[in-house]
């Protein structure tokens, strides 16, 4: 079965470029909200960082949620979508002055501080702005994800958070500060995570590090468990919509939140990534000497991940309901790592014929590059194509 796009309004349109199905990104926001409303004190913050285009963030802030910002850049674009300041939490290991000092001149929601240096500096600089900065501390709880190794971040030997080990000292050296407010506790242990375990096996650390903190008499106010949730890339068209219902309820079921307590989530490919797919054409069919390639003209440019993570997405031909062959898809780049799926089987290939890669709202558009000096790809929604 293959995705539905109206071909016809593609002809018109320069290739590469990428497509945004807007009716299954609001179904898919109407089930994040239906979901995470079942639960008192669930908040749901979008992670910019999966895809900014400025039509997407308009649709996604229509829907309620806050933003999750890894960058200046990423708090300036969600400002001007609309995001409403008190809904953006800011994370990043390596949080620059001028972007601090950004979150401060907006009043942003909180700072996710991911070591006691940083905490001083935020200190340092909300004081000379006359501010206050809530901030939350984001604990490396030493828990693996089942996903790929480049996306892991809760592990001990990741480059993200304070070791629980340094818990306290960061919170109570925070109270010894003027400018600075805690708030929370943040975690996040990785991307494209599909065993519900991973997240219960959060909630079980969460819950360890709580009655150790009231222990020693200190109340957490905000519990932020990041995102994380992935999508089926092998069947886009048969499950379009993630399973929030799974989701939400294995934190509702297992994370012991105290009394009055909040908790925030930040999902980013869950929301978008299955609305988005990337249109190539077929430049030239070559018969190599064990295999054929289908030449394209989006290359690892346009779409870096398969090349970074040899990560998987489904590719159609919507130009052709012909028969089956099998290619090697690859892009026009210099680099022999540019293929976005090596023996794929999908509708006979010919020059000029329309390819989908399926599965490309996440860590596509806003992952493009401009190397070998190309342009970057366009942006379409569906709703711009009636």
């Amino acid at each position: 079965m293959k995705g539905h796009f109206p071909t016809d309004k593609f002809s018109t349109l320069a290739t590469p470029f990428y497509y945004y199905d807007t009716d299954l990104l609001r179904r898919t926001l109407a089930e994040i909200n239906a979901e995470a409303g079942k639960y008192n004190g669930f908040t749901v913050h979008y992670a910019i960082k999966a895809n900014a285009n400025p039509k997407i963030l308009n649709i996604i802030r229509e829907s309620g949620m806050g933003a999750d910002c890894v960058s200046g850049g990423e708090i300036e674009a969600s400002i001007k979508a609309g995001f409403s300041p008190e809904k953006i939490v800011f994370a990043g290991v390596g949080k620059s002055d001028w972007e601090i000092n950004l979150g401060l001149e907006k009043d942003i929601f909180c700072f996710n501080v991911e070591s006691i240096a940083e905490l001083d500096v935020i200190n340092e600089l909300a004081q000379k702005a006359g501010k206050t900065a809530m901030v939350a501390f984001r604990i490396n709880p030493d828990i693996g994800a089942h996903t790929h190794a480049n996306i892991t971040t809760g592990l001990a030997e990741n480059k993200f958070g304070i070791a629980m080990a340094d818990m306290e000292t960061a919170i109570r050296h925070s109270e010894q500060l003027n400018n600075v407010q805690f708030k929370g506790l943040h975690f996040h242990i990785g991307s494209q995570i599909m065993d519900m375990n991973d997240f219960m096996a959060l909630c079980n650390r969460i819950n360890e590090l709580q009655d150790r903190l009231e222990k020693s008499h200190i109340w957490v106010e905000h519990i932020n468990v990041g995102g994380g949730l992935g999508i089926d890339y092998q069947h886009p068209n048969r499950v379009p919509i993630p399973d929030f219902k799974g989701y939400f309820a294995t934190y509702a079921k297992h994370l012991k939140l105290r009394d009055g307590q909040k908790l925030h989530f930040e999902l980013g490919r869950s929301v978008v990534g299955q609305c988005g797919s990337l249109i190539t054409k077929v430049l030239y069919v070559k018969q190599g000497t064990a295999k054929q390639f289908a030449i394209v003209d989006a290359g690892m440019t346009d779409l870096i991940r398969p090349a970074l993570y040899h990560a998987f997405h489904k590719i159609e031909n919507i130009s052709n309901d012909g028969p089956v062959g099998t290619y090697d898809v690859v892009g026009p780049i210099c680099e022999s790592s540019d293929v976005f799926a090596k023996q794929a089987e999908i509708n006979r290939c010919q020059r000029g014929d329309l390819i989908a890669i399926r599965s490309a709202g996440a860590y596509g558009e806003i992952m493009a590059s401009q190397y070998n000096c190309r342009r970057l790809p366009a942006g379409y929604t569906s709703e711009e194509l009636i």
